[in-house]
């Protein structure tokens, strides 16, 4: 599988990351297990979580997506195959949350300890910080760079001037930069991210991992009516964002595409079409089964054609497509 460079960090990532987010929620451990297995397996190597999850379930208190993946990753011996992200940042119990120095370096002991390891490659600001000035921050992350404990930092749920603040400070002071972004951004969630945030990017070479590539499932195909979305909790948190016009207007050019694609789904070419995107490094995807991570195996090599991606861009403007002058 052709790996992808991070920003300017040396990593070289696979052009899909497992969101981490199902390990212990989910997925429980046996299974969790099988899927990082087939996810190496598959060629891929990008696995991305966070402190807080899963800390959402009655009785979890968070840490358990990394506790999972660091008792896998002792019994399974495959620590140098994998490029691991975490985060920091999010509320984890009082007094533990945001990006000072000091709960930094409490943080980032916890999750090395339920991770298993010894280093972790991609630690991001889960959240802004706007009480923690950005050189305390950026410090803070240049300390554990430099005691090994760190090999690179990113950014998450930051606006562009944020962004672009944290990495005009780091660049005047010399400390580490953001060499990453983690944003909201699939074929609906489109006008943040490519408004502001994508020129930013590309222009300081930041690597994009975007999150809820698959908005959430609805880009699946499986919810088309309130029908669907009332089969499900998340369904239901789906529609009043996505299921109208706009939203089914996609799901249409999804469906098209995938007929076009040797019978892809519309899964698959949500996350072709960012993959096919310059400024996308790698889309965050999760799988609660093996014929759930099979299809994106296959997502990660389908290609695209420019007309195809000309459709989907077409279908999901936030305006309606224009159409066509009649005849005179």
């Amino acid at each position: 599988m052709q790996l992808k460079p991070l920003g300017r960090s040396g990593l070289q990532v696979s052009p899909l990351a497992f969101g981490g987010n199902v390990f212990g929620w989910t997925v429980d451990e046996a299974a969790s297990f099988r899927l990082l297995d087939a996810w190496l397996d598959a060629g891929f190597n990008f696995i991305d979580t966070a402190d807080v999850y899963s800390s959402w379930v009655p009785g979890h208190a968070g840490g358990e997506s990394e506790t999972i993946i660091g008792k896998w990753l002792r019994a399974s011996g495959k620590r140098d195959r994998v490029v691991l992200a975490t985060k920091v940042g999010k509320p984890m119990g009082e007094g533990r949350k945001g990006l000072s120095p000091r709960y930094i370096r409490e943080a980032v002991e916890a999750s090395l300890k339920r991770l298993q390891t010894d280093r972790i490659d991609l630690y991001q600001s889960h959240d802004d910080d706007a009480d923690t000035p950005l050189e305390e921050t950026l410090g803070a992350f240049a300390d554990l760079i430099r005691a090994g404990k760190v090999r690179a930092i990113g950014a998450s749920n930051h606006t562009a001037p944020r962004l672009a603040e944290a990495l005009d400070v780091a660049e005047r002071l010399g400390l580490p930069r953001y060499e990453s972004l983690q944003p909201l951004y699939n074929l609906y969630d489109r006008a943040v991210y490519e408004e502001a945030l994508e020129p930013l990017c590309v222009q300081r070479n930041v690597g994009v991992i975007n999150f809820y590539a698959l908005a959430a499932g609805f880009l699946t195909g499986k919810y088309r009516s309130e029908a669907d979305a009332a089969k499900s909790a998340r369904g239901k948190s789906t529609t009043a964002k996505y299921l109208n016009p706009r939203g089914l207007r996609i799901l249409a050019a999804l469906d098209e595409a995938a007929a076009a694609h040797d019978g892809a789904t519309p899964a698959q070419v949500a996350l072709a079409w960012q993959i096919a995107r310059p400024s996308i490094t790698a889309p965050i995807a999760s799988a609660t089964s093996l014929a759930q991570l099979d299809e994106l195996r296959q997502a990660a090599e389908l290609r695209l054609d420019a007309a195809t991606l000309a459709r989907l861009d077409a279908a999901s403007a936030e305006a309606a497509p224009t159409a066509p002058p009649a005849a005179a």
